[in-house]
């Protein structure tokens, strides 16, 4: 279980997980070594999965990202969920609970390249598709373009 200064460390882990333990010492009162002995604790006990990697994906000459909402046409789940990895279009992907059964998070070059990729998700099911305007997590709004 996870106590205060765990909390803190992660708060810090989420802002960068590149921060090095003695900047991470700091922020939280503890030495280098403790702060590196915390997270190396929360990584073998499961609470801390994996460090991962934001990117601006219009640097990729992408322009457009979107949630899709998709209602699986019956008995197509199993080959749905096998053609997934073959999309690089699509960044998550989560089964869920609902009307609808999946909701991805993609990734497009343009609205010709979201009209294609529509068009060959449609055989599996009906598609619901919102175009995200801007990210305000963590109070900041962060237009994409």
């Amino acid at each position: 279980m996870a106590d205060t200064l765990d909390l803190k460390i992660l708060d810090e882990l989420k802002l960068n997980s590149r921060a090095s333990f003695a900047e991470i010492g700091r922020k939280v009162g503890l030495s280098p070594s403790s702060a590196r002995e915390r997270v190396q604790r929360m990584e073998i006990s499961g609470l801390i999965k994996k460090y991962s990697l934001e990117l601006d994906y219009t640097h990729l000459g992408n322009s457009i990202e979107a949630f899709m909402l998709l209602k699986i046409f019956h008995g197509k789940l199993k080959q749905f969920l096998t053609i997934v990895p073959n999309y690089t279009e699509i960044q998550e992907c989560h089964r869920i609970l609902g009307s609808d059964n999946i909701h991805m998070r993609l990734v497009l070059k343009d609205q010709l390249h979201l009209q294609r990729f529509i068009d060959s998700i449609m055989e599996y099911g009906h598609t619901t598709t919102h175009l995200i305007l801007s990210d305000i997590t963590s109070g900041k709004t962060k237009s994409i373009k």
